[in-house]
């Protein structure tokens, strides 16, 4: 058919600016299609209303996604005082209005205290969540009564960043699974007056604290300037979402064994996964090192089995 994409194999992470208004799976099959990328993932998605760090793993880096997902990140965001809406966020409709009570810096600094650290939090009915095996946005789309649950997640630090009579601008960082619109919901309860996310943008995803962001316009005007080599110019390697874990260097016959699946003894033992690393530098994929110094693969990348013989893996 004319016209039809021709994809192909590509690996690698695209650090992409995520526009507003755009679902993030909507963003990642628009830098799919530009690039011809085979196959392609996110790490974890952003709001529509949300702008910002959105990356994208693009063929065999898709091994490594969940692990970004997992991630600690920062954001800033607006916080709208006096409404409260059923998404919490500015996309949402109008639930409750209440007037703005005046407030001092010592109120705001009481109100964001019991949302920093180790804190149980409900997240909005309007999120990807699964309850029976469905996100609850299905279920609250719907109309159905939905009681969202609670969990435990961690606020590493909110920095005021500006106040005004009617909103509050705030830096957020934390960890994993913790919604941006719950803590601006629960601002707003504890200002008693409610609250809504007016704005939302996302600026690092550990480990890229500083990272080179392209929009999709950017993208197109590359690939109409440059075409593929200027867009694959941007496209960082696999071994960058994994400067964070510990590292192992093997020898060429070492790595030939690991692609086998062998597990191969005289190593640190680690308590969590480990990044091994072949002679030339490249990464060859994820495994685990046991309190005997016994590293076993994990998650090997294409290259690394590439070739190898299928023999029973057992310890060497």
């Amino acid at each position: 058919m004319a016209g039809r994409i021709q994809f192909r194999r590509l690996d690698g992470i695209l650090l992409l600016d995520k526009p507003q208004g755009m679902s993030s799976n909507a963003a990642l099959q628009a830098a799919r299609r530009l690039f011809r990328a085979e196959k392609g993932g996110h790490t974890g998605s952003l709001d529509p209303l949300a702008t910002g760090l959105l990356p994208l793993c693009f063929g065999e880096a898709t091994k490594i996604a969940g692990l970004l997902l997992g991630s600690r990140k920062a954001y800033d965001t607006v916080a709208a005082l006096g409404a409260t809406t059923d998404t919490d966020d500015a996309d949402g409709v109008v639930l409750v209005e209440r007037d703005v009570p005046p407030f001092d810096a010592a109120t705001l600094q009481a109100a964001l205290a019991p949302l920093h650290g180790r804190i149980r939090q409900r997240a909005p009915i309007y999120s990807a969540l699964k309850q029976g095996g469905e996100p609850l946005y299905a279920k609250a789309r719907r109309g159905e009564a939905i009681e969202a649950p609670e969990r435990e997640v961690e606020v590493h630090g909110i920095e005021v960043l500006a106040v005004g009579p009617r909103q509050v601008s705030l830096r957020v960082e934390c960890g994993s699974g913790t919604y941006v619109r719950s803590l601006v919901r629960d601002l707003g309860e504890a200002l008693g007056c409610g609250a809504h996310v007016a704005e939302l943008r996302r600026l690092w995803v550990e480990p890229f604290r500083q990272p080179r962001m392209f929009t999709l316009e950017a993208l197109q005007a590359l690939a109409e300037q440059g075409g593929e080599a200027a867009l694959d110019a941007c496209l960082l390697p696999i071994e960058d979402g994994l400067a964070g874990f510990p590292r192992i260097d093997l020898q060429a016959e070492e790595a030939r064994r690991l692609g086998m699946g062998q597990r191969l003894r005289g190593h640190t033992p680690s308590e969590g996964p480990v990044a091994v690393y072949g002679p030339d530098g490249r990464v060859l994929g994820l495994a685990t090192v046991d309190a005997e110094g016994l590293l076993s693969p994990q998650r090997l990348f294409a290259w690394a089995i590439a070739g190898s013989a299928r023999n029973p893996a057992g310890p060497q």
